[in-house]
């Protein structure tokens, strides 16, 4: 999604703005494109134009481009907005990568990014572009809502609005698995095959899943298609993790004042990053693997550690946290209660769900993580965090409560994170000021709060019936409904900080 308001991108006096013929007055501790540009030919279209990607997948490609296989540039497309396209494109599609640590930027102008595009008025374009030889991967950025999925299930969401509307008119898509599948089907129409699906978002099994959800779309649409993608497409799984928050205004003055030119949009991150990828590429691939990325024959290890360890962490951190008005990660772990509940959750609840992990060893990978979440130069705002709980809490935290009660276990800290995503629901903090949930769901999700703001038993039992979200066996488990229910109603009238405090005094 946008990172910014687009109006603010234009309100900068600009002294000179970044593009191809301002590289050169760059000062030289800016790094930059070490490959000359104009040789660098697409390989890879990316979906999904935010922040997270051109931290990630532009720096890994970007490396690559720089060790000589130029063939791999890559077109972004926006399926929301023309906003950052709009940004770019003045610049040649240049941005500078923001890595902030403690005492210290880092700053790198990133050249692999050729074009950007907008699918809400270039799809035709869009859509011959997928189509073209040349273009062997398509990788996705579009969160988990992006996929039209159930999150419940991780199946297509048949009645989703956008799934009718492409199903009434297929040629003409504004979803993400209509338009895979109608790119694939001209492919095939053409007599040019498939390009590899490659999905970055934080899904469980996520190659798999995006795969069950197209095919799904596309038996809806033509059975004949559907038997085509299921047998030629590849969909490998992939773990991705960078922390990458929103760009802000404060951001783009730091660049500019370090680089002498105006850029739009920048993109801040931390320096860790960390990729996984199952090798299945049958129309070739980027050796990313010289810039550091992982090739395996199953990534479900890793991505189920990043996805529980990290993820699970961050939201309950971020629930907690807008909640008792506290702004961003960095400052939740200057708490001095929530790292502790954090510890917790990974020693009690999540780490006894994850099967070994080939060469890592989870407790010290954890212990890294709590050290990231601690960089005070990375402002990962927790409201940010908090969005599309409905999609994000089953595969983070349901999954391993339903997992442990499987096991003849109950889990301690889980509810306590689901019971201040429903307090978080009620719109306001502790000291009465608002914000806005941001959710798929959001609408039906905050009329329920209000219509049960006094009432946490109310409340719970309301949000436990939205099957989207609650499976219905967890939703079965007593010990989970009790514990929810109780940590909620603390939360409602006593509030975050006596409430961790009851939290921790029980061993």
């Amino acid at each position: 999604m946008p990172d910014a308001n687009p109006a603010l991108l234009a309100a900068r006096p600009s002294r000179t703005r970044l593009s191809t013929a301002t590289l050169d007055r760059l000062p030289s501790g800016i790094e930059r494109p070490a490959y000359d540009r104009a040789t660098v030919t697409p390989g890879i279209v990316h979906i999904g134009l935010g922040a997270f990607c051109r931290a990630h997948l532009a720096s890994y490609t970007d490396d690559v481009l720089a060790d000589g296989d130029k063939s791999w540039g890559i077109v972004g497309v926006d399926p929301l907005s023309p906003a950052i396209r709009d940004a770019l494109k003045p610049q040649d599609c240049l941005y500078t990568l923001l890595v902030r640590e403690e005492n210290r930027d880092r700053l790198r102008v990133m050249g692999s990014f050729l074009d950007a595009m907008a699918t809400a008025d270039q799809l035709d374009d869009v859509l011959a572009l997928m189509a073209k030889p040349e273009i062997r991967i398509v990788t996705l950025t579009v969160t988990e809502k992006g996929y039209c999925q159930d999150a419940a299930t991780g199946a297509l969401d048949e009645a989703h609005p956008l799934i009718r509307a492409d199903l009434a008119d297929p040629t003409a898509p504004r979803s993400v698995p209509g338009l895979l599948a109608e790119a694939i089907r001209r492919r095939r129409a053409a007599g040019v095959a498939p390009f590899t699906v490659l999905v970055c978002d934080n899904l469980a099994q996520n190659g798999i899943k995006v795969r069950g959800i197209v095919v799904r779309y596309a038996e809806l649409r033509d059975p004949d298609l559907a038997d085509y993608i299921a047998g030629q497409v590849g969909f490998p799984c992939t773990m991705v993790d960078r922390i990458t928050p929103a760009t802000q205004d404060a951001d783009r003055a730091t660049v500019e004042e370090a680089t002498g030119c105006h850029d739009a949009w920048p993109v801040v991150s931390e320096p860790f990053k960390q990729w996984v990828i199952e090798d299945r590429f049958p129309l070739g691939r980027p050796a990313w693997e010289k810039a550091g990325a992982i090739l395996v024959d199953d990534v479900h290890p890793f991505e189920l550690m990043k996805l529980r360890c990290l993820n699970g962490a961050h939201s309950l951190l971020a629930y907690l946290s807008v909640v008792a008005g506290i702004g961003t990660i960095a400052d939740a772990m200057a708490d001095p209660q929530l790292p502790a509940v954090m510890r917790r959750l990974w020693a009690e609840d999540l780490i006894p769900t994850l099967p070994p992990v080939p060469g890592t060893d989870i407790p010290a990978y954890t212990a890294a993580l709590e050290a990231r979440f601690r960089n005070p130069g990375i402002r990962h705002r927790t409201l940010q965090i908090s969005s599309d709980g409905s999609q994000k809490l089953p595969p983070r935290l349901l999954e391993p409560a339903r997992e442990l009660f499987a096991a003849g276990k109950a889990p301690r800290v889980i509810p306590l994170a689901v019971a201040a995503w429903m307090r978080f629901l009620l719109e306001k903090d502790e000291t009465g000021a608002a914000y806005t949930v941001a959710d798929p769901l959001a609408a039906a999700l905050t009329g329920i709060a209000r219509a049960h703001q006094g009432d946490a038993g109310a409340l719970a039992a309301a949000l436990f019936a939205v099957e989207d979200i609650f499976a219905p066996e967890l939703v079965a488990e007593d010990a989970f409904r009790t514990a929810v229910v109780r940590h909620l109603d603390s939360l409602m009238r006593a509030g975050v900080a006596k409430t961790l405090a009851a939290f921790l005094a029980i061993p």
